[in-house]
């Protein structure tokens, strides 16, 4: 009776824990964000106490040198951004055009892609659709007061609950720690010592992949001469959080790109394909393994599912807590299995 009753208490903390955040995703927003990012520069603020400062003073350092950085970027980097995407727009229904006239010219073109007609059909209705989508969604975007209000919130409360969070992080972990049960205790660091491991090996590795990957395809791709360098590489770069996605995006957005631009001239397009190919290799070969590691536990697979389910259920916050749930999951799961591979359940043999 005893696993029994764990099994519903800890089934009821999950239903609870889903419908707290199904009810109050929207709220929760800027919390979880400040959360996060109290996490991912705890190790830094760890790093100042050892040498001697304060733990508040710290977090007001780290948290001001943050804000700092995110809003030079941000005033640098985002009006390029904005032209970028409001030119790509304008630019997207010549391109297919030209796309479109490269396939009926070329059997081999036509070879990949199918039947001139149907795939041209095919263009059109996403086209029409993905512009209809745009011109009505993005005005929207910015007139709703819900996403104002969560514009506001995450530019001016998540900061506030980053700074006391990282100010109080010993102190609230040890609070919750006081609540574990002490025969349960050495169980329970085991396991959120594992999660903790696979989130953050993940999370700040996966970060510095992405923001290397987005400079150097931005940079790359403008030095080339490709139209929307920028917007592209950043695009991709974001993307390579998921796995795959973000080198799939660069290699098929910059070839099209190209391709629209730049034939018959072979030199700019396999230019332009070498510095995706370049990056991809990178990324395999130089940045994962050395920035996120192979002991992280996460499955592609399994962080893909994590990100659409969490994001269809929960919105944004639910992308947000996709990779914290999935490697809490995975960790669970495993620790599940060792523990039936050792029970009477499994050897056949009778308890002790």
């Amino acid at each position: 009776m005893r696993i029994e009753r764990q099994i519903a208490f800890w089934t009821a903390v999950f239903v609870v824990f889903v419908g707290l955040l199904i009810l109050l995703h929207q709220v929760l927003l800027p919390l979880v964000v400040g959360a996060a990012l109290a996490y991912l520069l705890d190790p830094l603020a760890s790093r100042l106490v050892k040498h001697g400062m304060s733990r508040l003073v710290a977090a007001l350092v780290i948290l001001a040198g943050f804000v700092v950085v995110f809003v030079s970027v941000f005033v640098l980097v985002a009006p390029v951004l904005g032209n970028q995407l409001i030119a790509f727009t304008d630019r997207v229904p010549t391109y297919v055009q030209r796309l479109q006239s490269l396939v009926s010219e070329h059997s081999w073109l036509q070879g990949m892609i199918g039947d001139t007609a149907n795939s041209g059909e095919a263009v059109r209705n996403i086209l029409s659709k993905s512009l209809s989508y745009l011109s009505v969604a993005l005005p929207a975007l910015w007139t709703r007061g819900e996403a104002l209000i969560s514009i506001f919130s995450l530019l001016v409360i998540t900061p506030v609950v980053a700074f006391y969070l990282l100010a109080d992080w010993d102190r609230v972990i040890s609070s919750f720690d006081d609540l574990i049960p002490v025969r349960q205790r050495e169980t329970v660091h085991m396991i959120v010592g594992d999660i903790n491991k696979a989130l953050s090996g993940y999370v700040r590795g996966q970060l510095l992949v992405c923001v290397i990957l987005g400079i150097y395809y931005a940079v790359g791709l403008t030095v080339a001469g490709l139209s929307f360098g920028v917007l592209i590489g950043v695009v991709s770069g974001f993307l390579t959080f998921i796995p795959y996605v973000g080198s799939l995006t660069a290699l098929v957005v910059s070839f099209a790109v190209a391709l629209a631009q730049f034939y018959p001239d072979w030199t700019h397009i396999l230019i332009i394909i070498g510095i995706v190919l370049v990056g991809q290799f990178l990324e395999g070969n130089v940045l994962s393994p050395k920035l996120v590691g192979e002991s992280v536990g996460l499955h592609p697979v399994w962080l893909i599912f994590a990100l659409l389910a969490c994001g269809s259920l929960f919105g944004f916050v639910g992308l947000v807590l996709a990779v914290p749930l999935a490697a809490a999951a995975g960790v669970l799961t495993r620790y599940g299995l060792a523990r039936y591979r050792a029970s009477p359940l499994y050897s056949g043999n009778p308890p002790v």
